[in-house]
């Protein structure tokens, strides 16, 4: 199958839909079917009994990665994983312009 020059440039202009749907599309199947037991940093805490020694951080804007006041565990946990896929689409974006700007910037290509 080929394709034409038109078709190329809205692929290599707008795949970044696709990677945004694809980590939507974890984010709604496994993100809520993960793992409930601790990671291994907390498991070898655990083990090696120096678990409560440990200090929580000041803040905790997700905890456990939930939602606090949605009492659905499914809903609360898909929620904070769309805020992270926003958060990183916003951060990844702004790099990806910022950087953009300046090659063309650099390049004299600036319009």
């Amino acid at each position: 199958m080929t394709t034409t020059p038109r078709q190329q440039s809205v692929l290599g202009k707008y795949w970044w839909v696709g990677g945004i749907a694809i980590a939507l599309a974890i984010v709604f199947v496994l993100a809520p079917n993960a793992s409930s037991d601790p990671d291994g940093l907390e498991k070898v805490a655990e083990d090696n009994e120096f678990i409560d020694e440990g200090e929580d951080p000041g803040y905790e804007w997700l905890p456990d990665y939930s939602i606090p006041g949605v009492e659905n565990e499914y809903w609360s946990t898909v929620l904070s994983g769309v805020i992270g896929v926003g958060i990183m689409v916003v951060v990844v974006g702004g790099l990806a312009f910022g950087l953009t700007r300046v090659r063309r910037t650099r390049t004299g290509s600036a319009s």
